[in-house]
């Protein structure tokens, strides 16, 4: 019993090891890039909230999409007379959240092969039936 707890906790362990090593930037800029096509009137708090992210985090990614070119910031005036912004992707922000989609899909379907072949072996093994 003792051995395979510990197995399982190593299998933890390699995992929180392989995330930290990749580059986890690519989800995070899947969801930016997801949240501003389908909601572009969605405010910084609100995509800091949907993301999980700070607010300081949020606002960091978004000059650094718009100083890449990826989106757009237009300025309009709510009915609260205060500033607010819409955030619409570029063409060119269209064409990389494609390709960050594809990455994000890619590591996904990798992590999920990695963690199917570890369950299979932990079960050949006698861990869980």
């Amino acid at each position: 019993m003792e051995f395979t707890i510990l197995k399982l906790a190593m299998c933890v362990h390699f995992m929180n090891m392989w995330c930290m090593q990749h580059d986890l930037t690519t989800k995070h800029d899947y969801k930016l890039l997801k949240l501003i096509s389908e909601k572009p009137e969605v405010s910084q708090r609100g995509l800091a909230s949907e993301l999980g992210l700070s607010l300081g985090k949020t606002n960091y990614c978004l000059k650094a999409f718009i100083a890449r070119g990826l989106v757009k910031a237009n300025n309009f005036r709510r009915s609260d007379n205060k500033m607010a912004y819409s955030y619409l992707l570029t063409p060119k922000g269209v064409e990389e959240k494609a390709r960050v989609t594809m990455r994000f899909f890619r590591q996904a379907e990798s992590e999920y092969e990695m963690l199917r072949k570890e369950l299979l072996e932990m079960k050949i093994q006698g861990f869980g039936g």
